[in-house]
C-alpha cells in the first residue's frame, strides 16, 4: 500500500472545527507511515476531544478532523479504517 517518495510527502492535516482552518501534523515519505501517524493523531484527538462531550468523528462532532495529503495534492479525510 501508499508510495515511497523522497522528494514528494504524505501529509497529516488537521482540521480546527471552531477556527475553521487547518493546521499541520506531520509528513511521511509513504502513506502507510501517514496512516499509521493519523491513526495516533485520532487516539490523542480522542483523549484530548472526548466523544462524549464533542460527539466525536460524526457529521455532527466538533472533534478536530484528520485529512491525509497525498504527493499530488489531493486529500482524503482519515476515519481510523
Amino acid at each position: 500500500m501508499g508510495e515511497f517518495s523522497l522528494s514528494r510527502r504524505w501529509i497529516i492535516e488537521g482540521w480546527d472545527t471552531f477556527a475553521g482552518e487547518p493546521y499541520h501534523v506531520g509528513r511521511y515519505f509513504t502513506e502507510s507511515g501517514a496512516r499509521r501517524r493519523a491513526r495516533r493523531y485520532l487516539r490523542k484527538l480522542e483523549a484530548m476531544q472526548p466523544a462524549e462531550t464533542s460527539g466525536g468523528q460524526s457529521p455532527d462532532g466538533i472533534q478536530d478532523r484528520v485529512f491525509i495529503v497525498r504527493p499530488d495534492g489531493t486529500r482524503y479525510r482519515f476515519q481510523g479504517l
